[in-house]
């Protein structure tokens, strides 16, 4: 049978770095003694006024069909989160709730994006950036973010990687896997190529809540860049509901509209429950996040001192988020086989961060997404691993 060549588009090894993550959530479902720091699912329960809003709304019957851009009540709400987080003034109309983040950035893809374009995006990237992309038809163009710099964009080279192919950049800031947060500086020079060239610019900010050591700047909000941003975030991080699929977009109107009719044949719209729920996370969980950015901070500082002069290891202090990169090339193993060893000889999981982008080969990928005792737990076995191998 013959398949469509889009499915040769959404696979690759940014999909299959996945493997050992699912390999050691097997093992844990099973009771081994394994301890998961290959994702950034929060272990913390969903805040409870969240999860009794949708309850209440079950109760109460809302289980029809709902608007496909999402309730006006709850996309107002959105407006007031964005314009709290980034400074800039929306209407309702700006908005549309989608099934979480990676929905709102695949579909603004199929929507800004044609066969033929190229996207710039600075590695190391998420690892799903690239297959979303690639569903539209575009051709992703890495813009390398050196290790020697911190993993800081290098601004020379994004200029010199724009062609009159060149329709958009895909930015992530704060950025997953490095926890670089960009800085006003650096988006004010990314809105300047993007304003001089006619790029759009897709901004992820689903880390937005989870800065620590450098203020997050939103670039929808710099001079003449509202008209060309697409920016995108959920709760997903922020008020520990990954599994509710609650996410959206904010932009121009005439993008909303051609999202929301994307959303009409793909989904046509979520269910009034969640919501309930995300309105309830939106209007009343800022002290319930609060305490979660706090607590990342303190695991953050926990895993860099439970391997601070471990032999081999390099740690790159993240300046936000619930991941930290780690460079094991001192250890001469290749990041690969480093984390497949560590799973098999400590039950430590971790992720190869190649799969990230080039940049970032010979590196791992450590989440804080577990409580503070099995991180010290982890930091002990990693640490212990690395003395082995000398």
């Amino acid at each position: 049978m013959r398949y469509s060549p889009l499915v040769g588009r959404i696979g690759g090894r940014r999909v299959t770095a996945w493997d050992l993550h699912y390999r050691a959530s097997a093992a844990a479902a099973r009771g081994e003694d394994v301890i998961v720091l290959s994702v950034g699912d929060p272990d913390f329960a969903t805040p409870a006024p969240i999860t009794a809003a949708a309850i209440a709304a079950l109760h109460a019957g809302d289980t029809h069909y709902v608007e496909p851009a999402g309730r006006l009540a709850l996309r107002a709400a959105i407006a007031r989160e964005h314009e709290r987080r980034s400074g800039q003034r929306v209407e309702p109309e700006n908005t549309i709730f989608l099934s979480g983040a990676q929905n709102a950035l695949a579909s603004a893809a199929l929507c800004l994006l044609a066969e033929g374009d190229d996207v710039l995006v600075p590695e190391p990237m998420y690892l799903t950036y690239e297959p979303t992309i690639g569903l539209s038809g575009a051709a992703l163009v890495p813009v390398p973010q050196p290790r020697e710099t911190g993993f800081r964009l290098d601004l020379a080279t994004l200029r010199d990687r724009i062609t009159p192919r060149s329709r958009a950049i895909f930015l992530a800031t704060p950025c997953n896997p490095t926890g670089t947060v960009m800085s006003a500086e650096e988006l004010a020079e990314i809105a300047a190529l993007a304003q001089r060239h006619d790029l759009w610019v897709v901004a992820d900010e689903v880390y937005a809540t989870l800065a620590f050591d450098r203020p997050h700047v939103s670039i929808a909000a710099l001079p003449g860049m509202a008209d060309r941003t697409v920016t995108v975030s959920s709760l997903s991080k922020s008020h520990a509901m990954a599994g509710w699929r609650a996410g959206w977009a904010v932009g121009p109107e005439e993008v909303i509209g051609h999202l929301t009719r994307l959303s009409m044949c793909l989904l046509y719209g979520l269910p009034g429950f969640v919501q309930e729920a995300a309105f309830e996370a939106l209007e009343h969980g800022a002290a319930a996040s609060e305490a979660m950015r706090e607590t990342y901070r303190r695991r953050r500082d926990l895993m860099l001192a439970g391997l601070a002069g471990v032999p081999g290891l390099s740690c790159l202090k993240p300046e936000a988020g619930m991941f930290m990169l780690v460079d094991i090339r001192e250890t001469g193993l290749s990041a690969d086989d480093f984390a497949g060893r560590l799973y098999r000889e400590t039950g430590v999981a971790v992720l190869d961060a190649g799969a990230f982008g080039d940049c970032a080969a010979g590196c791992i990928r450590v989440s804080f997404a577990t409580g503070e005792a099995l991180l010290a737990e982890a930091a002990r076995r990693i640490a212990g691993f690395a003395e082995r191998l000398r």
